[in-house]
């Protein structure tokens, strides 16, 4: 799962769906913050699920970056807040600055990793550079890249798939790139569960990696102050 964006009403809706078992193993991608109205409530159902004994790995997203760097950058905490979303995630937490959001949040994004290679396939907030000497060492371009698929070194890729988010596309075109994983050998999962105002977006979206199914959630959350906010 990826992208989430503050959305905890989807979030909780989607998880329903899947009905996971301890015996399961959860994987997000990143982007759990930020736009959405409840950035604070995604994190605690996370870090529950891990308190429950869920097998959960977590990926960092370039908004944990970003919040990260914001935190230390007074410059970069205006851009963040106007800009991303900042202004939600503070406002669910409580707090006016990045730097303010309580430690046990800071360190959970501090521990999140870059890449994870599970069962022939490997999972990254963003993508992978194929044009590094080893494109799984850890890089902040894992969190930021896009139209980066016409790089991929399939002979390097061998048969496993990679899984990423950060780039929104339709339902129907993961639907569709589900189908094609045997030739793609790649697969974006990000639906944008935010970008209620955009077509075919709206959605988050679970993907199974042991079946290859898809599980999508239409969006429950209210994001419209992030829009307000941008335009105003």
């Amino acid at each position: 799962m990826t992208d989430i964006h503050g959305c905890r009403r989807s979030f909780e809706a989607l998880l329903d769906q899947l009905a996971l078992t301890t015996s399961d193993e959860l994987y997000f991608l990143g982007d759990y913050i930020d736009r959405g109205p409840d950035s604070k409530g995604v994190l605690d159902i996370i870090l529950d699920l891990k308190n429950k004994g869920h097998k959960v790995r977590c990926l960092m997203g370039n908004h944990e970056d970003a919040l990260l760097i914001a935190a230390k950058d007074r410059s970069f905490f205006y851009q963040w807040y106007d800009g991303w979303g900042g202004r939600q995630t503070l406002e669910s937490f409580g707090v006016h600055f990045a730097a303010s959001v309580p430690i046990k949040y800071m360190d959970f994004f501090k521990t999140l990793e870059y890449t994870i290679e599970v069962d022939g396939y490997i999972l990254v907030h963003a993508g992978l550079d194929f044009r590094s000497r080893n494109p799984l060492a850890p890089d902040v371009n894992m969190l930021y890249l896009r139209e980066w698929y016409d790089t991929i070194d399939f002979g390097w890729l061998g048969d496993r798939i990679v899984v990423h988010g950060h780039t929104p596309i339709s339902k129907a075109e993961i639907e569709g790139m589900c189908r094609n994983l045997k030739y793609r050998r790649v697969i974006d999962i990000d639906c944008g569960c935010f970008a209620q105002h955009l077509p075919r977006k709206g959605y988050l979206c679970a993907f199974d990696l042991t079946n290859r199914a898809l599980y999508f959630q239409q969006n429950l959350d209210d994001v419209s102050g992030y829009w307000r906010s941008r335009i105003g």
